[in-house]
């Protein structure tokens, strides 16, 4: 399946950007509709495109962790618990628990051992979840995935919605497949190395553009699919 969009402005293609307000989703709108037409409908049609930036740091990475494959109504028990216990989730409260806290939680025996690995490295200083922001979408990527339990869909909705990069697409997001297939009229949702192909024209604003399309998901469905709230 090959874009039929084309895009222009090579010199777009290659700038960093960082979101850190609705200013930025707008100016990445702009951009958007100027590189790629056919979002222009999407764009009228999803109406506000959502923000929600969180603070760096482990507690969004955690967050993000725990709300990962379990409905939000359980997402928000775990975390509620967690808070209970920890008060700010940091990587220093989360490494000092007891080896079983988790399951007083009610979190998985894989989510609990992931946040323990993840502690544990920003404790030790091997990883610095503030400093990601500045590095280029790839570099903190490949940081993030080598810890053992940090997928790939992980770590981009980190750097999106906690590090504030603009330029990264979550291709594995069932809803976005969804919400592209629906856009475009396609009769099964696009395979991630596909969408990766479609996504490539959006760069370097393709965090806009699938913030854009969660928000047309939700219209369509009526159900909010932004992997953070």
């Amino acid at each position: 399946m090959l874009s039929s969009a084309t895009n222009s402005n090579p010199g777009l293609r290659e700038a960093m950007h960082i979101i850190r307000g609705e200013d930025d989703i707008q100016e990445g709108l702009a951009a958007l509709v100027e590189l790629d037409p056919r979002l222009r409908q999407i764009v009228s049609e999803a109406g506000p495109v959502p923000l929600r930036l969180r603070e760096p740091g482990f507690e969004g990475l955690a967050h993000i962790i725990v709300s990962q494959v379990v409905s939000r109504a359980s997402a928000d028990a775990i975390w509620g618990r967690m808070t209970a216990r920890t008060g700010r989730v940091t990587a220093e409260a989360y490494a000092g628990l007891e080896p079983d806290a988790w399951r007083a939680f009610g979190l998985s025996r894989i989510k609990a051992e992931t946040l323990s690995r993840v502690a544990d490295a920003v404790v030790d200083g091997g990883l610095d979840l503030h400093s990601l922001s500045a590095e280029s979408p790839e570099k903190a990527l490949s940081e993030l995935t080598a810890i053992k339990g940090i997928g790939p869909w992980t770590a981009e909705v980190y750097l999106m919605f906690c590090g504030g990069h603009a330029d990264v697409f979550p291709v594995g997001d069932v809803a976005l497949q969804a919400a592209f297939g629906m856009a475009f009229g396609l009769d099964v949702r696009p395979l991630p190395k596909a969408l990766a192909r479609e996504a490539a024209v959006w760069m370097p604003w393709r965090s806009v553009a699938a913030r854009l399309f969660w928000a047309y998901y939700a219209v369509k469905t009526r159900r909010d699919a932004l992997p953070i709230d």
